[in-house]
């Protein structure tokens, strides 16, 4: 009697180069879980089969990188936004560009279809948020109340709310028929990245860079619970279809969660890396990632995942016992009211923008929808995707199968691996003494190379950290019997930047601290840090900038643009001094800022954030 198979409750599906430059999006379409979407930095957006390694469709149009991409409802359209703030709304059936939408002017962080009208939502890194008709090339609405980027929209499932995640550590709740904003929810400590409402109940839930995740109850507004602890903050979020749970992307994992209470049922390791985005279809998980031009897809068999029960993966607090979960279907919040046919048009009441807003083609849009390409790279794919769905039959659709799981363990008996007519060939096993030995011999020569490895710096590693622990011994001491201005003169002093940037990471926590004479001994260190090869130091630096402009920028202008005083003032001639200090020196990080502004990814998006903040200088 054969053994069972052991299949795996994860695995990596393919791996596929999607650009000849950087992959800068990806999104995946939710109803297959088998269309993906990519963008890159070479401007292009590529349409791909998540189980194939060919690209079956690739789109062309917009002349600056992809920042945000989405795939419509039913996968027949697909919206791109660019750095450039140009979105552009492709149509996969006929393979063609379908309108080109301008008005944001910066770049688009945020893009979500309408569950059930041809509209269209873009949030940007102008804080703006602007709702599309796609029929008629225009702006309908443009709701403004974030005072940082944008970074998630979401629709309600019954088509009437807009939820919107932004770097303000705030979530919005937008009524479209009366277009303004229901509720704003604050807890977040962090920028938030990512928003996802419940398929049936009155339910949000949010991720944010404090690493946590909120559940919001939308009837009375409050929060319900509040999962804390994690190692790293959350990439993305979906619901289980059933609304039993809710699946947390994390780097290198996928996490199970509960919310009344909140509770972890399951943890799931999966060697995705940083995943981008996830998929639900025929009970396994689709999870999608990128690093440089490669995009990974993976898979996770959910029927193998606990989605509920008394027994979760911590976030338990003084050993309570936990209530019982509520059962799937048994809701204790209203559910949706969904409209009966797919034509209405829930935003009817919607209050129109300008004529501004509304503006017939322009011959600018005109020539750059005439530009736009849609390459079809493989027809058999193509059609197979995109044509069936046009085609009259007479027999139910053919559904998509599960991708099959490979098994646990790989080794395959000489029995199995033989074929019918084929004779069997064995190989005689080395003796086990033999075999012993020469396995010994084999790990003494990868332990010996390892080691080698390790040792290799090691001297040169423990004396840059011997210097850097006694710099900062030094810092202390003269914080400890001094202010602490004198503690960052005696930082700046060591000329040794991962002080300043060990300093300036204190100080980015603590608003309180920072003072007009300390931005004069600051600005330049953070114009060396913004050129520094480190990520670290780049972040640390734009992070410390963005706060004095926000806090001191305004200052100033003022301070520089008023009148000159009667008589002598020592203490304003002093404030004046150091307000022409601090703006020669912003003026020639606006040259760095400016310059870096074109980068792609994090560092991009905050250069250009900091290039708005400074457009006061011009």
């Amino acid at each position: 009697m054969a053994a069972a198979v052991v299949t795996k409750t994860a695995w990596k599906l393919q791996e596929i180069v999607a650009h000849s430059s950087n992959v800068s999006s990806l999104v995946l379409g939710k109803k297959s879980g088998r269309l993906l979407a990519t963008g890159g930095d070479d401007c292009r957006v590529n349409v791909w089969s998540v189980n194939k390694p060919n690209c079956v469709m690739s789109l062309s149009g917009h002349t600056t990188p992809i920042e945000s991409l989405q795939i419509s409802a039913k996968e027949e359209l697909l919206v791109a936004g660019s750095q450039s703030g140009s979105i552009r709304v492709w149509d996969l059936e006929a393979a063609k560009i379908l309108r080109t939408l301008l008005g944001h002017k910066a770049n688009i962080c945020s893009l979500d279809f309408h569950p059930y009208g041809s509209f269209v939502a873009s949030g940007s890194l102008d804080t703006d948020i602007k709702l599309w008709d796609v029929r008629r090339k225009g702006c309908i609405f443009k709701y403004k109340s974030h005072t940082q980027a944008v970074r998630c929209l979401r629709f309600s499932p019954d088509g009437k709310w807009l939820a919107s995640a932004a770097d303000d550590h705030t979530v919005k709740l937008w009524d479209l028929t009366a277009g303004k904003v229901m509720f704003e929810f604050t807890g977040h400590s962090g920028p938030v990245s990512v928003v996802e409402f419940h398929p049936s109940e009155y339910l949000l839930a949010s991720g944010s860079s404090d690493r946590t995740i909120r559940f919001w109850d939308l009837e009375k507004f409050h929060v319900v619970s509040c999962i804390e602890e994690e190692a790293t903050p959350v990439r993305c979020v979906l619901f289980n279809p059933d609304g039993c749970c809710l699946y947390g992307g994390y780097q290198d994992s996928l996490r199970v969660y509960g919310w009344e209470p909140e509770r972890c049922f399951d943890v799931v390791l999966v060697n995705w890396g940083k995943v981008a985005d996830l998929a639900i279809c025929n009970n396994q998980l689709i999870g999608v990632s990128c690093a440089q031009s490669t995009v990974s897809s993976f898979v996770v068999d959910l029927s193998r995942v606990t989605k509920s029960g008394s027994v979760p993966h911590g976030l338990l607090r003084n050993d309570e016992p936990l209530s019982q979960p509520t059962p799937t279907g048994s809701s204790l919040r209203r559910s949706y009211d969904r409209p009966s046919t797919s034509c209405s048009k829930p935003q009817s009441r919607v209050k129109h923008s300008s004529e501004s807003e509304r503006r017939s083609p322009s011959s600018e849009e005109e020539r750059d929808e005439k530009e736009s390409k849609a390459e079809i790279q493989n027809p058999e794919d193509y059609k197979e995707i995109f044509q069936p769905k046009n085609a009259i039959s007479r027999t139910p659709p053919r559904m998509n199968e599960p991708f099959p799981a490979p098994p646990e363990d790989e080794p395959v008996t000489a029995k199995e691996a033989a074929k019918p007519d084929q004779p069997v060939e064995v190989q005689t096993p080395l003796p086990k003494q033999e075999l012993a030995l020469k396995n010994q011999s084999q790990t003494e020569l990868v332990d010996e190379e390892i080691m080698s490895q390790i040792r290799k710096g090691h001297k040169t590693v423990c004396m840059v950290l011997t210097s850097r622990h006694k710099n900062l011994d030094t810092v202390r001491a003269v914080w400890s019997t001094s202010d602490f201005k004198s503690s960052v003169d005696s930082a700046v002093a060591t000329n040794d930047l991962s002080v300043v940037v060990d300093l300036l990471n204190i100080v980015n926590q603590t608003a309180s601290l920072w003072k007009l004479d300390l931005c004069t001994v600051v600005l330049p260190q953070i114009e060396k840090l913004l050129q520094s090869k480190y990520e670290s130091y780049v972040q640390t630096g734009c992070t410390s900038l963005k706060l004095i402009l926000q806090r001191f920028l305004p200052l100033i202008t003022d301070i520089l643009a008023a009148p000159p005083s009667v008589g002598v003032d020592i203490t304003r001639e002093e404030r004046l001094h150091k307000c022409r200090l601090c703006y020669e020196q912003l003026k020639n990080i606006s040259n760095i800022v400016k310059n870096k502004s074109g980068l792609s990814g994090r560092h991009g998006s905050a250069f250009r954030e900091l290039h708005l903040l400074m457009a006061a200088l011009e």
